[in-house]
């Protein structure tokens, strides 16, 4: 298999196509809720959540098979059928248009793939193992969720207003790349649980 090229991709606005909605598109649509991708689900039967999200206008619901012609305009697609052989039509057919394709559950029949992911607000961590061990990376998603506890979504929201602060003085180029990375220790992090853990009001590390 060829080397993947890690990436975060904005999908605001995208047109994204999921063919499934049971069991196995369900988790998949998801993902993609909180993206702000305009999300169209093509499916014979769709799962409750999934009726519900229509409903609620945060996607569209087509309830039918699948057509070629589905892929028309999209950006990616993601095919969760839960049928090898409609599975395989909607990747024969999104790779004739150039069009992004995830085949659940089958590397070989995928441009990208779903990582194992920790979430502490604006901080991401991927961890992608190219579909070859998804349990693999679920335990190491599970270890660095304990190395990377709920505090560091306050602290990188904090980091990212200082940046801007520090950016916008009048300090030398090189006073800036100290100061930043000053920010960013683990020190100045150990600094900031303390001071969370504090009733009286915070004061800047810096």
């Amino acid at each position: 298999m060829a080397r993947l090229f890690p990436l975060f991709v904005k999908l605001e606005n995208r047109a994204v196509l999921v063919v499934g909605a049971g069991g196995i598109g369900e988790p998949k649509i998801r993902s993609l809720l909180e993206t702000g991708a305009r999300i169209t689900v093509v499916a014979l039967q769709a799962s409750a959540a999934v009726r519900e999200w229509a409903e609620a206008a945060q996607l569209t619901l087509e309830k039918r098979a699948f057509s070629a012609a589905d892929l028309d305009g999209m950006f990616l697609v993601i095919a969760a059928a839960g049928s090898r052989e409609v599975n395989e039509l909607v990747f024969s057919e999104a790779r004739r248009r150039g069009v992004l394709c995830n085949v659940v559950d089958v590397p070989d029949q995928c441009d990208f793939f779903y990582p194992a992911v920790v979430r502490r607000g604006d901080l991401q961590i991927a961890i992608s193992t190219g579909g070859q061990s998804p349990s693999l990376a679920q335990r190491l998603r599970k270890q660095l969720e304990r190395q990377f506890g709920p505090g560091y979504e306050e602290w990188v929201a904090q980091l990212g207003e200082a940046r801007r602060e520090v950016l916008a003085s009048s300090l030398d180029g090189e006073r800036k790349r100290q100061l930043l990375q000053s920010l960013a220790s683990r020190e100045a992090f150990e600094a900031e649980l303390a001071s969370q853990s504090k009733p009286s009001t915070k004061e800047r590390v810096w």
